[in-house]
């Protein structure tokens, strides 16, 4: 890796651990071996590099995502396979856990990729299970853009009491309980 995306690399984990306050250019610079001119031959401040930094974490959550949701299989084992597919439940979503963080979100330009990439997921979903109402897997009275809201509201607060309560396992009987009102709308 060069020393551009060490530093990126490096600012995508500060902010996940530690939120935009705690990750100072310094702790970039040492947790990326990279020199404070290089941080600034790539970057005008440390607010351009965590713009680079969100907006990476929120592509590589769209193409996870992405990946899991337009495999194979029918629309309930997509939307299955998205929502149990493997995470770090307990250190949180590295881009829901910046929505709690007051200085990205006062700041439109950080703020962006977070916003866009959960309208994108949101949207994303609805698409799949207006597919699944529209090939008579799910019921006709499955609101897709609702249920869809639902579902990715449930994974990221199950995010929040998985952490609160030190238990991946609280994550996990969230998606279940999603999971299991859904298969209620199956036909």
């Amino acid at each position: 890796m060069d020393a551009r995306e060490r530093l990126i690399e490096s600012t995508r984990e500060l902010l996940w651990e530690r939120g935009y306050v705690g990750t100072s250019p310094k702790a970039i610079q040492e947790r990326s071996g990279a020199g404070q001119g290089s941080m600034y031959h790539h970057f005008r401040g440390k607010p351009d590099l965590a713009l680079a930094a969100i907006s990476r974490s929120a592509d590589e959550l769209r193409a996870r995502a992405e990946a899991a949701l337009s495999g194979p299989g029918t629309v309930i084992e997509r939307v299955t396979g998205y929502m149990r597919r493997e995470r770090d439940v307990l250190k949180g979503c590295p881009v829901g856990r910046l929505t709690q963080d007051p200085d990205v979100m006062a700041d439109p330009r950080l703020r962006r990729p977070v916003e866009e990439t959960f309208a994108w997921l949101t949207q994303r979903l609805a698409e799949l299970l207006a597919e699944g109402r529209a090939n008579d897997e799910l019921d006709a009275r499955i609101d897709p853009a609702a249920t869809a809201t639902a579902l990715v509201a449930v994974l990221q607060g199950g995010y929040v009491l998985a952490r609160a309560a030190g238990s991946a396992d609280v994550q996990a009987r969230a998606i279940d309980g999603a999971l299991g009102l859904l298969a209620g709308g199956l036909r």
